[in-house]
């Protein structure tokens, strides 16, 4: 494999990147940062795709809170061009999901939530499976509301489709549609995804603050 650009020391990568070399060399060893070139025994130089790569990785596990299993399921989904966009923001997706509660006490109530998300898909016009992962997610969202008794029916998520929609819209017209930078697109995706969680965190506290201070 050939070093492009600078080349470095496993201590200057460590330096650079803010990773510790003993977490290096387990990424290493784990596949998830490919081997450098070799400059002998046990010794070895990298370049900037392995720094780009540790600071990917070290976004998505302490930002995104991502396990290693996920991250190893984005790089591949990366490395791999016979993925459209569409289907590696799909897998995006999925990385960030937790598992479908499946139990039989909440088959009745989550049936009828999945019937309101359907709807909120239809009246939207997307193009998305109403069995899809994300789909019966938020089906769960809306059973834990209605079990809590909060006053939230599927009509309330019309303004966060609209917000999510204008959002979702200018972060694509960032991809460039001659060979857009796959990495970048799914560090974005994930990145911008915890933004919008923290952004909502802090109007929360404002409006909080104003109405209720």
């Amino acid at each position: 494999m050939g070093i492009r650009g600078f080349c470095m020391r496993i201590s200057d990568l460590s330096r650079q990147a803010g990773v510790p070399v003993p977490t290096i060399k387990f990424y290493l060893r784990e596949r998830l940062l490919p081997p450098g070139e070799p400059t002998g025994r046990n010794q070895a130089i990298y370049g900037e795709m392995h720094l780009r790569r540790l600071r990917l990785i070290r976004a998505f596990t302490t930002i995104s809170q991502l396990d290693l299993t996920s991250v190893r399921t984005l790089l591949t989904a990366i490395e791999n061009e016979e993925f459209p966009l569409p289907e590696l923001f799909e897998i995006v997706n999925r990385t960030q999901l937790p598992q479908e509660d499946s139990r039989p006490d909440n088959a009745e109530a989550l049936l009828s939530a999945r019937d309101d998300v359907e709807q909120l898909i239809e009246e939207r016009g997307w193009r998305v499976d109403p069995d899809a992962p994300v789909s019966a997610h938020l089906a769960q969202v809306l059973v834990a509301l209605r079990r809590l008794g909060c006053d939230c029916d599927i009509g309330f998520f019309t303004a966060y489709a609209e917000a999510a929609e204008r959002l979702i819209v200018r972060e694509l017209d960032l991809l460039s549609l001659e060979g857009p930078d796959r990495a970048a697109a799914v560090a974005r995706s994930v990145l911008l995804e915890v933004a919008l969680i923290s952004t909502r965190r802090m109007a929360l506290e404002h409006h909080a603050e104003l109405r209720f201070g």
